[in-house]
């Protein structure tokens, strides 16, 4: 059986869950599209509970678990795809939640903070940037954005399912890094603010960024000195995800020596 209407129960479901965050968080189900991102979410043990197959698009590139599977039209397909790219499958899964204790016996730890991020965009590419560098976990205090948006899982191209990442409060994570060692360096402009280059990273770090638009709260500057990336233009600072990526190699660079 081929659903051919955006009309049928199941669709309907699928469509909250990929347009609403009340929806995936009141229901505990999110929603992947694509090939690449199917296969990232089987190969780190989330549990899937539903495909939904085009099945003129989809050709067997992955091998899916035993769960219930639908087969759609390709009009209806389009409809609820947001990219035609997508590659003829959806999966319907399980979340995963961690939190301070599954990293807590990380050796020479190398911790992305991320304070109020909002864009999910930029979210995901900030774990993109954390899986190729190694990071072993992205914390995000005063969460603004649902980890299991789309817009997330699609810039992250499916580096969500490879990284912890831990939603706690500012309060949580200063006790954390001060039991376990490790360093926290806020990335802040300030007159007093490091040189990132000039920081030792090979210790266990934890590199804490804010928003573009507000930067970090004065929280963070009391618990250490601020660091930031020397800019040599016009520009005084970077997308959060770029500031990210360059902290994150001048640690790997550093950890290489």
């Amino acid at each position: 059986m081929i659903i051919t209407s955006l009309q049928n129960q199941k669709i309907k479901n699928l469509v909250k869950l990929l347009e609403k965050s009340r929806e995936r968080s009141n229901q505990g189900l999110f929603a992947v599209e694509g090939i690449q991102e199917n296969r990232m979410a089987l190969e780190n043990k989330f549990e899937a509970e539903l495909f939904f197959l085009q099945q003129d698009i989809f050709q067997n590139q992955i091998n899916l678990p035993a769960v219930e599977t639908l087969f759609v039209s390709q009009q209806v397909f389009q409809k609820i795809a947001y990219r035609s790219t997508t590659e003829g499958v959806i999966g319907v899964y399980k979340p995963k939640t961690f939190s301070l204790t599954d990293i807590q016996n990380q050796k020479n730890a190398l911790l992305v903070i991320l304070e109020s991020v909002e864009k999910p965009g930029n979210l995901g590419a900030v774990l993109r940037s954390a899986d190729a560098a190694g990071a072993d976990a992205v914390i995000v205090c005063d969460a603004r954005s649902d980890f299991f948006n789309p817009n997330v899982i699609r810039s992250s191209v499916g580096t969500i399912f490879t990284q912890t990442i831990v939603a706690t409060s500012k309060e949580s994570i200063v006790q954390f890094c001060e039991e376990y060692g490790i360093q926290i360096l806020p990335t802040y402009l300030g007159e007093n603010s490091q040189n990132l280059y000039d920081c030792d990273l090979t210790q266990s770090t934890a590199l804490v960024f804010g928003t573009e638009s507000q930067g970090l709260s004065d929280f963070w500057l009391q618990h250490n000195h601020g660091v930031k990336i020397p800019m040599a233009g016009q520009v005084d600072s970077l997308n959060v995800s770029n500031a990210v990526a360059v902290a994150l190699f001048e640690a790997v660079r550093q950890r290489s020596l």
